[in-house]
């Protein structure tokens, strides 16, 4: 499928939030380039790496961010933006409920004792490059997408479900509903393993204790649930989405909401659930709060879940006219 864009310049509201975008993930950058030099020059480089990965990461979403306001970024490539789009809106934007409601419920946390926090301009350039940049993604990335792919966000979801099953099939009314019924069983079937991550999350958010570890270091309290409650509500909101864009959200349901609130879940079931098995997969590096098997089993299936998502969100966005 080849569908060109129309180049044109930028509206002021997407230029204003690509710009606070790469400015804000630049206040990130300069505090992790600060700790790599720090840890280099007194010899406790055992963290470099992992900065040396953050580093990457915020250079990536400085040049989406300058992407999103400047005109070049609607002739890069789908694969490239895709990509970088997804896993940046999964990681930052599916944050936005946890950092907000965080802020208001936990103001001034002390640090536990003999513990060193932060140094204050580090956590203001921290918590200010985390929160301007999902707060400008959540303005500039619908805007990018709309302008690039519209048809993806037109219409009615229930109109988009009824499309799809007849874009599939030409040769009668009994070949459409065969092929619309076994598509919408796939879609089915992919909505189960981000529900039953839904459940899990919940239950450990409401203080359930099955299959948490008993002798690896307790993460209870406020901001652990919270975290959870936001990952939980991340993958409620990839099951809701699929199951409008099959057809079942009601007819007033416009297309937007569900590929929005989509491509956010299943980015962030993704984009999360890669990051935490990098840290799963060495040895004696990272101990879970749940038993180990069990955090590997999680996070793979949350990355398959993700991609499994991406790609029913993908073929939905394909206008039947362009269908191969």
């Amino acid at each position: 499928m080849r569908v060109r864009a129309a180049i044109g310049a930028p509206t002021l509201p997407r230029r204003a939030a690509g710009y606070a975008a790469a400015g804000a993930m630049s206040l990130y950058l300069l505090v992790k380039v600060v700790w790599i030099a720090l840890e280099v020059r007194h010899g406790t480089a055992d963290w470099v790496l992992l900065n040396a990965v953050t580093v990457v990461m915020a250079l990536a979403g400085i040049g989406l961010g300058l992407a999103l306001a400047q005109p070049w970024g609607m002739r890069l490539p789908a694969w490239l933006v895709v990509p970088v789009v997804w896993i940046s809106g999964g990681f930052l934007v599916s944050m936005l409920p946890y950092l907000i409601v965080s802020s208001l419920l936990a103001p001034g946390t002390p640090e536990p004792a003999g513990e060193p926090g932060l140094p204050a301009w580090e956590t203001v350039f921290i918590g200010a490059g985390f929160l301007g940049m999902a707060l400008a993604l959540v303005v500039g990335l619908p805007l990018y997408l709309r302008d690039r792919w519209p048809w993806a966000f037109a219409g009615r979801a229930s109109d988009r479900a009824t499309d799809q099953a007849s874009g599939r099939a030409s040769d009668g009314a009994a070949d459409r509903a065969a092929v619309g019924a076994g598509a919408g069983a796939r879609t089915r079937w992919i909505m189960v393993a981000p529900a039953a991550l839904a459940v899990l999350w919940t239950y450990w958010t409401a203080g359930g204790t099955a299959g948490l570890d008993p002798s690896a270091p307790r993460t209870e309290g406020a901001d652990a649930r919270l975290l959870l409650a936001d990952s939980a509500l991340c993958a409620v909101c990839g099951v809701w989405s699929l199951w409008a864009l099959n057809g079942r959200g009601g007819a007033r349901t416009p297309s937007w909401l569900p590929m929005a609130l989509g491509f956010v879940a299943s980015g962030s079931l993704f984009a999360w659930g890669a990051w935490k098995l990098l840290w799963l997969l060495p040895p004696g590096v990272y101990q879970p709060a749940e038993y180990r098997w069990l955090a590997l089993a999680e996070h793979v299936v949350a990355v398959g879940a993700g991609l499994a998502m991406l790609v029913t969100l993908v073929r939905s966005t394909r206008p039947a006219s362009a269908r191969l």
